[in-house]
């Protein structure tokens, strides 16, 4: 059985199509990429997988368990973490924080060890605050465990989105342009990242990129989206050679 699996999937936002007839297979532990031009509809593809809207046709499966009609929350809860385009974090809290109130749904205490403060409480705040930490040192920002995410470099906050994307305990993880805004130098050490991450943890990833150097080097697959279809979908160097892939995603541009 894979993983997650969408089958059919069709979306239309008003008298407009947005994604049609997407199909989608991604076996455990798989990186998987999705590239295409601005506006083919990816970040949509995203929002419906992850339930922040709800497919027009199609079926949506994770574990052989539908999808289709669970809200956000309940979709992380069955294993789907993601990041976003545009970073949604707290500005008023810190780094740490942020990673820490991500595990609080895996919190082994209940109300009045919370109001009478009792050992399972200290218990179990220690053990969060250790696994955020253990994570912060992944993604190598540990250093600013106790800053305001706000104050942070950009490629940094990044991180700790993905940190905290983390905490949740995901099965498969879904990036939004992982890498938007970073330099070429954050782009290497987030390739590396990504690449112990799926090593340490065996997640699945399923990704969305601008930057081909990245989604080349990173993917066993790939899809290439336009105007809500997928025109492709193979190993790196077959999209790469792919006319097709080259003269609608790129033009007539070499996409080495």
């Amino acid at each position: 059985m894979p993983l997650l699996q969408v089958r059919n999937m069709t979306h239309y936002f008003g008298g407009l199509r947005a994604v049609h007839n997407f199909n989608l297979v991604i076996e455990p532990g798989e990186i998987k990429g999705l590239i295409g031009p601005n506006g083919a509809g990816k970040t949509t593809i995203f929002n419906l997988i992850t339930g922040i809207h709800t497919p027009t046709e199609g079926q949506i499966e994770l574990e052989g368990q539908s999808l289709i009609g669970l809200k956000p929350h309940q979709v992380a809860s069955r294993g789907l973490g993601r990041t976003f385009q545009n970073m949604l974090l707290w500005r008023h809290m810190n780094v740490l924080e942020h990673v820490k109130m991500a595990q609080y749904s895996q919190l082994d205490y209940g109300l009045l060890d919370a109001f009478f403060g009792t050992p399972r409480l200290q218990r179990e705040e220690e053990r969060v605050t250790r696994e955020a930490m253990r994570l912060l040192e992944l993604f190598d920002v540990a250093k600013y465990a106790e800053h305001l995410v706000g104050n942070l470099p950009y490629g940094a906050q990044r991180r700790v989105e993905m940190a905290r994307a983390m905490a949740t305990k995901p099965k498969i993880l879904f990036l939004d342009e992982p890498t938007a805004g970073m330099t070429p130098e954050e782009l290497v050490q987030m390739i590396g990242i990504i690449r112990q991450v799926h090593k340490d943890f065996g997640v699945a990833i399923f990704l969305i990129e601008h930057r081909l150097k990245f989604v080349m080097e990173l993917c066993q697959s790939i899809q290439t989206l336009v105007f809500g279809e997928v025109i492709a979908e193979g190993p790196p160097e077959e999209i790469q050679n792919n006319p097709k892939v080259v003269e609608a995603y790129l033009g007539k541009e070499d996409i080495t």
